[in-house]
């Protein structure tokens, strides 16, 4: 199969689909690759080792978008690469249609296969791509919550982990899942006081047997919900439908209600976010104030140290690029219901429920589409 890695160029991203060592892996099978010139350079993967690993090189993302039979990834095509899309053609990359109507419109019209990481699964309902994006971002969150609530960015001036004598930063986690399992991990590592919200018992049990005396727990309801928000210093919304949009679990009223120069990080952004006042932003503009509460809402938040992030999801991604290259899509959906869930738009059909929910839209399944010439 020839397959295509074009550069990224969402604002300040500078992961690339596939690492050097996952091309070698390619070509070793006999299948083709071409990389944009210049597509990971600023992360240590220069033009030289691709071509090592016996990728052709192309001058730029029109060449390579015509090459391919497969575009490997990583952000949502933006509008000028959706163009370049063509039927037959396979896209595998983060989607996020649930949250994207344009997006999901353009995607239909270029008649493509588009397969998204985020709704492959495995074989305990897990999400195997996602994950490793997850973990960056959920540790992530931490980091940049604490910033944000240094005095110089627009927050209060709290220090999390405190100093004798002073109390520690209040931590709010809503979801107990990778993301916010990873960012209570950090949140801990800070001396912070940590609490995880989660509708999950099961969830919450697991997190209070792995971190018994450091992290306090709640079932999620309204009411646990606004008091532990109303008094947090940083809270961070890590919660997750899969193929859905995020769920409004913060109100604009409830913003309101903070304390000034509070922080709130939403990892859920991707998915239209879980804070009624959250909209996407960039690195470039990473945070705003509303209702007097510093708001980070980066859609590509590991991004930011995009040759860590480049490398965990590549490790994760290459077995199933490696099925779809070595079997075609259609046989390898067809052997494999895990990556089967992540295919979300095919022909111009959605064959996810939950995108087709989002937009009110109608959907085939996705049997369906390996069914059809």
């Amino acid at each position: 199969m020839k397959i295509g890695i074009p550069k990224e160029i969402k604002t300040h991203e500078y992961r690339v689909g596939l690492t050097p060592a996952a091309v070698r892996e390619l070509t070793r099978g006999g299948h083709q690759v071409m990389v944009q010139q210049g597509a990971a350079g600023a992360i240590g993967f220069p033009d030289e080792a691709y071509r090592a690993a016996g990728a052709a090189l192309g001058g730029d993302a029109e060449t390579v978008f015509e090459f391919a039979e497969m575009i490997v990834k990583v952000k949502e095509p933006q509008p000028e690469e959706i163009a370049r899309l063509r039927a037959g053609q396979v896209l595998f990359t983060y989607l996020h249609l649930a949250a994207d109507r344009q997006q999901t419109e353009g995607l239909m019209r270029s008649g493509a296969t588009c397969i998204a990481y985020e709704t492959v699964t495995d074989h305990r309902g897990a999400l195997p791509l996602l994950a490793p994006m997850s973990e960056v971002a959920g540790r992530m969150s931490v980091q940049v919550g604490a910033h944000c609530l240094e005095k110089e960015q627009g927050g209060a001036g709290v220090l999390l982990g405190g100093v004798p004598g002073v109390p520690a930063g209040n931590v709010v986690v809503l979801g107990g899942g990778v993301a916010g399992s990873n960012a209570a991990r950090m949140a801990i590592g800070f001396g912070a006081t940590v609490t995880v919200i989660d509708k999950s018992l099961g969830r919450l049990r697991e997190l209070d047997e792995q971190f018994p005396t450091q992290l306090h727990t709640l079932f999620s309801t309204a009411d646990a919900i606004e008091g532990a928000v109303r008094n947090a210093d940083l809270v961070i919304g890590a919660v997750l439908v899969p193929g859905a949009a995020a769920p409004k679990l913060v109100s604009r009223e409830l913003v309101r209600q903070m304390r000034p120069g509070s922080v709130l990080v939403d990892i859920a952004i991707d998915q239209g976010g879980c804070f009624e006042t959250s909209r996407p932003t960039t690195h470039a503009a990473p945070t705003y104030v509303a209702e007097g509460v510093v708001h980070y809402c980066v859609t590509n938040m590991p991004g930011a140290v995009a040759r860590t992030s480049t490398i965990a999801l590549g490790n994760a991604t290459l077995p199933f690029v490696l099925a779809i290259a070595g079997k075609g899509w259609r046989r390898a959906l067809t052997d494999d219901k895990h990556l089967r869930h992540g295919l979300n738009i095919h022909n111009g059909v959605i064959t996810h429920p939950a995108v087709a929910h989002a937009h009110g839209l109608d959907h085939a399944p996705a049997d369906a589409a390996l069914d059809a010439p």
